[in-house]
């Protein structure tokens, strides 16, 4: 059994019966929905037409938010509906960074998690979806794909149906007929302001701060609207209506921890590869070295549950673990971690070294720092996150971090440490015009390698490169003895990275 549903474009009326009893049945908020229709308009008037299109859940066979979702409060039933348990959820939002088809929103009342979930109480009991039920065209229709007799697998087989995104390979179980580019590609009809709704830039409840926060690119910005190579004039297709857009999903919060998390395992690598390789602490700075370590590491966690829209529940990533999620993966990573660095430094405090552990404690580190783009790619929703370079670029961002510390803490390491600098540095320039300036495949990542490199985002792009790498690297060959500004410039130019990162490919919409 594998329930699925067919979108029929030449029946619907957009008359959003169906948003309108889902809000009903699931008694959905204000602000967010679990379907919504899209309307889209073609030509210039009198000669003008309008479609609608259908969005909600997929029901994807390999479902990126159940694999992603650290507590297993998404899964697949056994007929192939993709439902979701409020009470595991601890609102980490990856789910809705790894969903291609924008269909997850955090409910602004329970703090957690929600999609279309088929109906599953009106299936259990032998009925259809509300929605179904309630289209006045029939234009909706639900059934078992995997029955050659019930009418959706007829409409499947004898149609021309499509489906969204299938180059993502979520294998998606909603089928549009007569679905056409303008209506399922989000990049064909780009968001404008000056339709009648388009002033939809934010949402209530969780999302409301993001309304005019400036996350959402607008189109009066030619910097931002020049960008897309798939952009049309008004006169071949664009937006009249639509939702709002639930703007950035992770904020400040996650590109200061993938920074705080990069100096708290790099100090580590660094302070015990400068020890393997022959050279010695001066009285104390091994202690400082490892308190700074789990200082920065604690910073870390703070900001993770921080993030989270149920903190009350971040132990459930331990204790309800769903070991496909590389966030649950990362979580033992760091908790390793930092018991490894606990070990070391109390021994150290008693007096009793245990330079064995730095073994473990090393390998926790060099996972600590390249476990978050594993993560990253499993948000398939977001097309940059899936650079095969991320976990290199991670772990130098890991190093150079370590180098900074460690050379301004241990005068003994400065000598080698710039050597290192003047080697790593050049890396990290090359990384980043790999990762990002590198011809792109998919639209949405060359849509956000334009917004940071031509766009609303060029200028700290730029700041990044040149203040946080090259003048640095200058430094370090003319003026070594201003080893803290550059420090300081590299540290900056690795925050401003990672924020980049972070941010720009949330910027790209996914319906």
């Amino acid at each position: 059994m594998n329930y699925g549903f067919v979108i029929d474009n030449r029946r619907c009326i957009g008359c959003h019966a169906c948003t309108v009893a889902c809000k009903s049945e699931h008694q959905v908020p204000l602000g967010v929905n679990r379907t919504h229709v899209k309307y889209v308009e073609k030509g210039l008037f009198p000669n003008n037409t309008r479609t609608f299109s259908v969005h909600r859940c997929n029901h994807c066979e390999d479902a990126p938010c159940a694999n992603i979702c650290p507590t297993s409060a998404l899964f697949t039933r056994t007929d192939g509906i993709v439902d979701f348990d409020d009470d595991r959820c601890i609102g980490c939002k990856s789910c809705m960074q790894a969903c291609p088809y924008d269909a997850l929103y955090i409910d602004p009342n329970k703090h957690t998690a929600a999609k279309c979930n088929y109906c599953t109480h009106r299936v259990d009991g032998g009925y259809e979806p509300a929605c179904v039920i309630v289209c006045p065209v029939e234009a909706i229709v639900s059934g078992d794909l995997d029955d050659p007799t019930s009418k959706i697998s007829k409409i499947v087989s004898k149609e021309p149906v499509t489906v969204r995104k299938q180059e993502k390979g979520t294998k998606p179980n909603l089928y549009y007929v007569e679905g056409d580019a303008f209506m399922l590609d989000p990049a064909a009809s780009p968001r404008r302001e000056d339709y009648l709704w388009s002033e939809q830039t934010g949402g209530v409840g969780h999302f409301a701060k993001h309304a005019d926060d400036g996350s959402t690119p607008k189109a009066s910005d030619h910097r931002t609207t020049a960008l897309s190579e798939n952009s049309t004039d008004i006169g071949k297709g664009h937006r009249v209506y639509d939702v709002p857009s639930k703007g950035v999903l992770w904020g400040w919060e996650v590109p200061a921890y993938l920074w705080t998390k990069a100096i708290s395992v790099g100090t580590f690598m660094m302070a015990y590869l400068h020890r393997w390789l022959g050279g010695s602490f001066t009285d104390g700075t091994e202690v400082t070295l490892l308190t700074l370590s789990l200082v920065f590491l604690a910073i870390t966690g703070g900001l993770l549950v921080k993030d989270l829209d149920r903190p009350d529940r971040f132990h459930y990533v331990l204790l309800r673990p769903n070991w496909d999620s590389w966030l649950v993966r990362g979580a033992y990573i760091i908790t390793g971690f930092g018991l490894a660095v606990t070990l070391m430094l109390a021994a150290l405090l008693l007096d009793r070294p245990q330079p064995w552990l730095a073994i473990p404690g090393v390998v926790f580190a060099v996972l600590g720092a390249v476990y978050t783009a594993f993560l990253l790619a499993q948000a398939k929703g977001r097309d940059l996150w899936q650079s095969p370079h991320a976990s290199v670029h991670m772990l130098l961002h890991a190093v150079l971090a370590g180098l900074v510390v460690v050379m301004i803490l241990e005068p003994a390491t400065r000598e080698m440490g710039l050597v290192a600098l003047k080697i790593t540095l050049p890396l990290n320039l090359s990384l980043i015009l790999l990762e990002w300036l590198t011809p792109h495949v998919s639209a949405d990542a060359k849509m956000a390698v334009a917004l940071m490199t031509r766009g609303t985002h060029a200028p700290l792009f730029y700041a990044g490169m040149i203040l946080g790498n090259l003048v640095p690297l200058a430094l370090a060959f003319l003026a070594p003895s201003l080893l803290p500004v550059i420090g300081l410039l590299i540290l900056s130019g690795l925050f401003i990275t990672e924020h980049l990162r972070v941010l720009v490919p949330q910027l790209i919409p996914l319906s």
